[in-house]
């Protein structure tokens, strides 16, 4: 008995060793396109072979949402595994991440004496600088490096490019909370932080937030020697008295001649960052001892030449290719590899996730579901159903229906693509290129979409 109980004791140790050591990395990638990864397969042009690996030694969901077809309405949600609108956050601008009882991700793990550490952009509404809760250091992260907003330039990171008009988000970078002069191109500067990071905090728990700004606009600020092995003319960045949208013309979608180089610039820097941190890991014999969840913040910018392959739409907007992103998770000693999964799972379902990955109790007030048993199994995700609003759009999806309801176009500046106004019904299995409303053929799956959707929104003023 004594030494049944003595065996009992050293498993359940060594088990609790064990989930008190996993090490957790979230990357996120900004307008990232759903085609845009060369192990989808969906783009010729793609080549990324380190998050490919990712994939190789991990799932990757097909199925895989971000709550809003924006960064800064997104973010919130990924932070917390909670619907943004429960915050009031439903576009740019907002209160964005300020209510405390919705605990974020680096909170969770501070429970368990977590090292936590954010590199890269952040965005959530309006509660971005250092006295808001929305600032990385005022919700659970010990260090932070990076930068507030939606844009910042890729090169300039001084107060020296600082114009009167500044619209291309030059200047100094945080480093912590106060703002520095940093040279460098900010992929490459954040993956060196990261790594960082990870060497300082090697012998501990950690949880890292690496947070890049590419692929967002603006692509063409790509550093000097790969335009010239690419043999590109490159496109210089807009004047002090030229008028913004004029210039933004000459390069969007599909005026530039090299405006799809420039985005693949942008991936094969950050493809390459993200090998190289994984070889740190590697270096420092962690990979077995940890999670990395790779996620896009929303989805791919048509207008800076993202592909989201045979969806509808792009950033923006509540179509499929606005919300739709890629999105893996890796953790080779306990999670599946080499697995492609078509569940619906949502960017609210990291935190849940780690949390049970961890060890730590999951918050009350959250939307997330745990994916764990569908990462270790083969049994499904019990999700009913994902809801959207961003005012000017609203949509439901209820396993393979989906409703859109259009009051306006979004963004009709750089949308790209058309949103016409009404009701449309979609079945994604066999339509996910939105291209047949079938609202008028199934009328009754329409109205139960749309009261389903009616209760969501009433139940976020409760």
């Amino acid at each position: 008995m004594k030494k049944l109980l003595c065996c009992w004791i050293f498993f359940a140790s060594f088990s609790l060793y064990s989930q008190e050591h996993v090490n957790v990395i979230l990357i996120v990638v900004d307008d990232l396109g759903y085609a845009d990864l060369s192990c989808i397969g969906g783009a010729k042009d793609v080549s990324t072979p380190n998050i490919d690996r990712l994939a190789k030694n991990g799932v990757r969901y097909t199925n895989a949402y971000a709550t809003a077809p924006i960064c800064n309405a997104s973010r919130v949600s990924l932070a917390t595994g909670a619907y943004q609108q429960r915050q009031g956050q439903f576009w740019y601008g907002g209160p964005g991440l300020h209510k405390k009882e919705f605990l974020t991700i680096a909170e969770c793990l501070k429970k368990k004496n977590y090292a936590t550490g954010y590199v890269g952009k952040f965005h959530h509404g309006s509660s971005d600088s250092p006295s808001k809760r929305g600032f990385p250091l005022n919700h659970g992260f010990d260090t932070f490096f990076g930068f507030s907003g939606g844009t910042k330039h890729f090169l300039h990171h001084a107060k020296k490019y600082i114009g009167k008009k500044d619209k291309l988000h030059q200047g100094p970078m945080y480093v912590e909370n106060e703002k520095k002069d940093v040279e460098g191109f900010s992929t490459e500067l954040f993956g060196e932080r990261a790594r960082s990071f990870i060497e300082q905090n090697k012998d501990k728990k950690f949880f890292l937030t690496l947070s890049f700004n590419a692929v967002h606009n603006f692509t063409h600020q790509l550093p000097k020697s790969y335009l010239e092995e690419k043999g590109l003319k490159g496109f210089e960045d807009m004047k002090e008295k030229e008028d913004y949208w004029k210039w933004r013309q000459k390069i969007g979608y599909p005026a530039h001649p090299e405006g799809r180089d420039y985005y693949l610039g942008q991936l094969y820097f950050l493809d390459r960052e993200i090998g190289k941190v994984m070889k740190t890991l590697d270096d420092l014999k962690l990979t077995e001892k940890t999670a990395v969840f790779f996620i896009s913040d929303n989805g791919g910018s048509l207008v800076t030449y993202a592909n989201n392959g045979s969806l509808s739409g792009g950033k923006y907007t509540l179509l499929e290719g606005g919300v739709r992103v890629p999105m893996i998770v890796s953790y080779p000693k306990e999670f599946k590899s080499g697995v492609v999964s078509d569940s619906i799972v949502s960017s609210m379902d990291i935190l849940p996730t780690i949390c049970s990955l961890t060890g730590i109790e999951v918050p009350q007030n959250i939307d997330g579901l745990d994916l764990s048993e569908n990462l270790t199994s083969e049994k499904a995700i019990d999700r009913d159903t994902l809801y959207f609003d961003i005012k000017s759009q609203a949509a439901v999806r209820k396993g393979n229906w989906k409703l859109l309801i259009t009051k306006s176009s979004p963004n009709k500046r750089l949308q790209i693509s058309p949103t016409p106004t009404g009701m449309f019904l979609y079945n994604l299995k066999n339509d996910p290129g939105e291209k047949e409303n079938l609202l008028d053929k199934y009328p009754e799956k329409g109205r139960e979409l749309s009261q389903l959707l009616k209760d969501w929104q009433a139940g976020l003023k409760k």
